[in-house]
């Protein structure tokens, strides 16, 4: 480690100190790479650009989130939600995950782990990107113009999206009308890709099954919002992973890439200033 007026690289760690990173790296321009805490970037994004090296943390805490949409998938089709907040024997409610319909919007690490943990269930799975590339273990792939295609028959639709100027309110009033009235949403990308008053008016309605929620839009969520008293809702508070979990993979990710750096490898996690993420 050195000062920063010395350095040709910087590990930022302060993850919400955005302004101070823009002072950084004005005050010095001769650094050749920034290293970002989050694997979502939307926050500093306005400070990349193609003059250094950008690399943040995607792809680094796929599995634990991955995981814990499995479980929020199973906890919705199996009515988990309810039955935790019943105060008596309930009637039985419940759909199965095996052989069911699964579209995941994204194709990053959280999918590719997602996929890899949905095999077991035989599921048909379709994945939304940009561009109708083939995405290892997808039945279907289709390009974001197509996202209503993905949508109708779908028995989830899990959003695991960098957030960009695209992908902000990519699920609102339209998409849930043409949504399965069974499905869930599971959402473990950023509350606003979401129109969370929109998504309220479709659980009330019946217009779909349920939305299983690790990040809200607002952020947290206040204790009077009407999400919380839905019973075809629920909500975790953005612990896809945890700081156990994500201390050692980060640093894990971290210390490979400052190693890539000294040796001029290519490294790992870095962001496009053109997409944004």
């Amino acid at each position: 480690m050195c000062a920063v007026d010395s350095a040709d690289g910087l590990v930022w760690s302060s993850a919400y100190s955005v302004g101070d990173l823009d002072k950084t790296i004005n005050d010095n321009p001769h650094l050749q790479w920034v290293q970002l805490p989050f694997a979502g970037s939307e926050a500093f994004i306005h400070l990349v650009d193609n003059t250094r090296l950008w690399t943040c943390g995607k792809g680094v805490y796929a599995e634990p989130v991955a995981e814990h949409v499995l479980a929020l998938l199973l906890a919705g089709f199996r009515n988990i939600g309810e039955y935790a907040r019943a105060k008596e024997w309930a009637a039985p409610v419940g759909r199965n995950l095996f052989g069911a319909n699964i579209t995941i919007l994204g194709a990053g690490g959280i999918a590719t782990s997602l996929v890899g943990l949905l095999q077991p269930f035989q599921c048909s799975i379709t994945v939304v990107r940009n561009g109708e590339r083939h995405f290892d273990g997808a039945d279907i792939v289709v390009a974001s113009d197509r996202l209503i295609d993905a949508l109708v028959g779908a028995d989830a639709v899990v959003v695991a999206l960098a957030l960009t100027p695209a992908t902000v309110g990519i699920l609102g009033r339209h998409e849930f009308e043409n949504m399965e009235p069974h499905a869930w949403v599971v959402n473990v990308g950023r509350g606003r890709h979401i129109v969370t008053n929109e998504l309220v008016d479709a659980l009330r309605a019946g217009t779909i099954g349920g939305a299983a929620l690790d990040v809200t839009d607002p952020e947290p969520l206040p204790a009077e919002h009407p999400l919380w008293s839905l019973s075809n809702c629920i909500i975790t508070p953005h612990v896809g992973n945890t700081p156990e979990m994500a201390i050692p993979l980060l640093s894990e990710r971290i210390t490979g890439n400052v190693r890539r750096f000294i040796a001029g490898e290519t490294l790992v996690g870095l962001i496009d200033p053109d997409l944004g993420y």
